[in-house]
């Protein structure tokens, strides 16, 4: 179990798959579906803090003595803050559970920094989306599994 369980880790670790790719592999290696998301949902939490807390050091240190990225950055959080203060942390968390490539915690993490977000509110919003788009996907893959089996059982 432990292996499967690392594997499942694993997956939600990487960009491209994360809750995508690590949900359906659990299930399909045999671990609990309830089980698989919880250590997906926990993974992906965990995931906020290196990247939006790693994105603000790296700025403070490096990033926010180039002038011209500076200058980038204000202009994106000027143009942001009307959709923020329209959307807010809602929009996030709405942004975040569509399971779709591209939506997931190191997006969601990075537009929070990159839009000056509170870290505390961005945090809850990734954790809400993130568990509304893992029951999505734990309900999508197990029907899929189930129809795909009555389908070959046949």
């Amino acid at each position: 179990m432990f292996e499967k369980t690392a594997m499942v880790i694993v997956a939600n670790t990487l960009p491209s798959l994360e809750q995508i790719g690590g949900i359906p592999l659990g299930i399909v290696l045999g671990l609990d579906p309830v089980y698989t998301l919880l250590v997906s949902l926990m993974v992906n939490c965990f995931l906020f803090f290196p990247v939006f807390f790693g994105l603000k050091l790296f700025y403070k240190r490096l990033l926010s003595r180039i002038r011209l990225f500076n200058k980038y950055i204000e202009r994106v959080r000027r143009i942001g803050k009307p959709y923020i203060d329209k959307y807010g942390i809602i929009g996030l968390a709405l942004f975040i559970s569509l399971p779709t490539p591209l939506t997931g915690t190191y997006t969601a993490s990075i537009l929070s920094w990159f839009l000056d977000l509170d870290w505390k509110k961005s945090f809850i919003a990734i954790a809400i989306g993130s568990t509304i788009g893992g029951i999505i996907i734990l309900l999508s893959s197990v029907g899929f599994l189930n129809i795909l089996k009555l389908f070959l059982n046949n």
